[in-house]
């Protein structure tokens, strides 16, 4: 499986628009990977994307993908979804709609069953995106009700016990196995599936204690108990035997650029902990 980190950032871009500080000014001259897209994965075996943030666009010109044939959706939070105008872009061509010629392909669209609901629930005045994409033939949408199979690879959504509609996805292949978890994954899932896996992909962390603007994160601050801290990640990652952990998902609140994880990947080295970023490449 060849997984690509189409986008390792978090809620706000990185540079944040209008932002000069040293971190923003520095992923505005260099670009990627100083710079990071919205979260979101693909897989290049089966053509399939996890997720749309707003510039998902820019990261699949960034990434120079070539297909997509599927999107799977983690939950509905706007950081992860606003961008699914990109169904509009892919295969959909205005002039062929006049002309009556449907889209060159259909883009499956995959969401365990109470996310579809929320995804379902986006909308204009005119009514739910996802209905107007699917009559258009952009899309097709299909409920993640058990594992599915692209192109042999065995993907699984594993729902996080939370009071919102938020999966966690394995995926499975010729005795490999990586864990996909983006957001909201805090409590994780305590599940027999997540155990032996090779690489464990998660969000929703913080990194350290100081942060942009010289503010801190006090011990009573309630983001604590939404976010994994990095200790948490290499507890998630003992309990579950999984022999490597990847940090996505990176906020560009937490003031830290592209160099300093570099660095601190160094202090986790006897742990196989890594910091995503835009383009990284996972082998498995």
């Amino acid at each position: 499986m060849k997984f690509i980190v189409t986008g390792s950032g978090g809620c706000v871009n990185l540079p944040r628009p209008l932002c000069q500080c040293s971190i923003c000014t520095e992923a505005r001259q260099k670009g990627v990977p100083h710079a990071r897209c919205g979260c979101s994965l693909y897989l290049e075996d089966a053509g399939m994307l996890v997720d749309t943030p707003e510039n998902i666009a820019d990261a699949l010109n960034n990434c120079n993908i070539k297909e997509i044939k599927s999107v799977f959706y983690s939950h509905w939070d706007p950081d992860h979804t606003l961008g699914m105008r990109i169904f509009e872009q892919l295969y959909f061509q205005w002039l062929d709609f006049y002309e009556k010629i449907k889209p060159c392909y259909t883009v499956s669209v995959y969401a365990e069953q109470n996310v579809m609901r929320d995804l379902t629930g986006i909308r204009s005045k005119y009514g739910s995106f996802l209905d107007y994409y699917e009559k258009m033939g952009m899309i097709e949408r299909r409920v993640l009700k058990n594992p599915v199979t692209l192109d042999n690879i065995k993907i699984t959504a594993v729902p996080v016990s939370k009071n919102k509609a938020v999966s966690v996805f394995v995926f499975e292949d010729s005795g490999k196995k990586l864990v996909y978890a983006p957001c909201d994954c805090k409590p994780f899932p305590d599940d027999n599936l997540m155990y032996g896996s090779d690489i464990l992909l998660i969000g929703n962390t913080f990194i350290g204690d100081a942060l942009k603007d010289n503010r801190t994160l006090p011990e009573n601050h309630p983001l604590r108990k939404e976010l994994h801290s990095v200790e948490e990640v290499l507890e998630i990652k003992k309990k579950y035997n999984i022999s490597r952990a990847i940090i996505t998902h990176i906020e560009e609140i937490w003031g830290k650029s592209y160099d300093y994880y570099i660095e601190l990947e160094k202090k986790y080295t006897e742990y196989n902990l890594k910091f995503a970023h835009d383009g990284m490449i996972i082998e498995l």
